[in-house]
């Protein structure tokens, strides 16, 4: 969502990279600069007024100036003024006596219902016992639509049709929860405008009744600076106590996440990275300032490898790798593992140093390229994938036949493994030896060993790998 500011923004940073010492006048020139890309973005004019004005004080003073690396402080500002700008970090509040209830607010098309049950799943996960409830009668899809959801993820779903009430149907959930000893209670509403004053007083009469712990606006990030204005319209009528942004992972500009917090005071929650009902993540500042300014997100990606692989698979793939003993076997096993941890092009905008060799990157070539990949490896035989010296001229023929590739592909193929494999060997015997005997403290995280490895230094990937989502084979 962020692709096209984060690169107006790496532009301004180059250029101030390239002067060994920084003037008034330099800082000017670039604050200028990403003054006009926050507005192009969408942010919100005054919320850009002041972040532009806090960031060209500091850049101005001694902290800059007076550093051996100026370029990089700026940065560092920028990056610490966006993370005051996007807010702290706000759980769930489910501190209260249960059942605890979450009431889910927003215009219609937001992404609700979707929303409800992801945040069912997730809790779920966390060995809550959630219970759904489906109280936008005004469009019978929605009911159908979340029990369809709830079957899904195994969670249950209480409904009465479009003829009852909102506020019957969340105060008959309730008493349905405490029966039952649901725990938590998640209640879908209906879409509506925040000036449609009949809609409102519903969503209040619900409020009265169900008294949520949490009241959720769910926004579409594509609402651009509009976003505002419907945060301020609901907080109005109904006290928000969270904010969920949906489809960052959309092509908009991404000024809603930025503006909205700021001006209403209202907390990020969660951020729908996706249309899975897994692809949900809790907000964080941090993470997200440095998905901004291209510095990548390395802890969520390992969150996401952590969640899709077993430790015990893990351990044996390093032991594979560092024996170099790997095959196209557990080439495809690995492709397989990366694609349930979303799009490539994602997955890359998440590591460090990655993003500049992305730029450009068609994402549906990329995922285009993974399926001819994955067609090729199926094509051989069970021994070919295990010895792929087996693989001579006849048969390369045969593959590609199979595949519905040329020859070409699969020798091309047959040569980015043959670099990776090497590739992976001397990783496995410069690190993974050295991580045996050595454990790091706070979080840590297994990599599917098919992710590309990172240099401890620039953390710039081998161009051979990234050529595999190029269309290149």
């Amino acid at each position: 969502m962020f692709e096209s500011l984060s690169d107006k923004l790496q532009s301004v940073f180059d250029k101030l990279s390239s002067k060994g010492k920084l003037t008034e006048n330099d800082v000017n020139i670039a604050m200028r600069e990403v003054r006009l890309a926050l507005l192009e973005a969408d942010v919100n004019y005054k919320v850009v007024k002041e972040f532009v004005e806090k960031v060209k004080i500091r850049a101005i003073g001694a902290e800059v100036m007076q550093s051996l690396t100026p370029a990089q402080t700026v940065v560092k500002i920028v990056h610490e003024e966006l993370i005051e700008l996007l807010g702290k970090p706000a759980p769930l509040n489910t501190s209260s006596q249960p059942p605890i209830v979450i009431l889910l607010v927003g215009l219609q098309g937001a992404g609700k219902t979707t929303m409800a049950a992801k945040l069912a799943l997730r809790l779920r996960k966390n060995n809550q016992r959630p219970l759904l409830v489906a109280a936008d009668i005004y469009r019978p899809a929605a009911i159908k639509q979340l029990e369809v959801l709830g079957k899904q993820i195994d969670v249950p779903v209480y409904a009465e049709g479009t003829a009852t009430p909102p506020s019957t149907i969340a105060k008959n959930a309730l008493k349905l929860a405490r029966e039952k000893a649901y725990n938590i209670i998640l209640i879908d509403t209906a879409g509506r405008l925040q000036i449609d004053d009949t809609l409102m007083q519903e969503l209040e009469q619900v409020r009265m009744v169900a008294r949520p712990a949490d009241i959720l606006l769910v926004i579409d990030a594509m609402t651009g600076q509009e976003a505002v204005n419907v945060a301020e319209g609901f907080n109005a009528r109904v006290p928000l106590t969270g904010l969920i942004m949906t489809k960052i992972d959309g092509d908009a500009r991404g000024g809603a996440a930025l503006s909205v917090r700021q001006v209403t005071g209202v907390p990020i929650k969660f951020l729908g990275t996706g249309e899975k009902l897994a692809d949900l993540e809790p907000f964080d500042p941090e993470r997200l300032a440095g998905r901004i300014l291209g510095m990548g997100d390395m802890l969520s990606l390992i969150e996401r490898a952590q969640e899709n692989f077993s430790d015990v698979d893990a351990a044996t793939m390093e032991k594979r790798l560092s024996e170099g003993n790997f095959d196209f076997e557990d080439f495809l096993d690995q492709l397989k593992q990366i694609k349930k941890l979303g799009s490539i092009t994602d997955l890359l905008g998440m590591i460090p140093g990655v993003n500049k060799m992305t730029k450009g990157l068609d994402p549906q070539l990329a995922q285009d390229s993974l399926k001819k990949t994955e067609a090729i490896i199926n094509s051989m035989t069970l021994m070919e994938r295990r010895d792929p010296d087996l693989l001579n001229a006849s048969r390369r023929r045969r593959i590609a036949t199979g595949s519905g590739t040329t020859v070409q592909d699969v020798n091309m193929l047959v040569k980015q493994f043959r670099d990776m494999q090497k590739m992976m060997k001397q990783m496995g015997i410069m690190g993974l030896g050295r991580s045996k005997n050595k454990k790091k403290k706070g979080r840590q995280g297994r990599m599917p060993a098919g992710m590309p490895p990172q240099e401890s230094g620039g953390g710039m990937l081998p161009a051979n790998w990234m050529d595999m989502f190029k269309g290149g084979n």
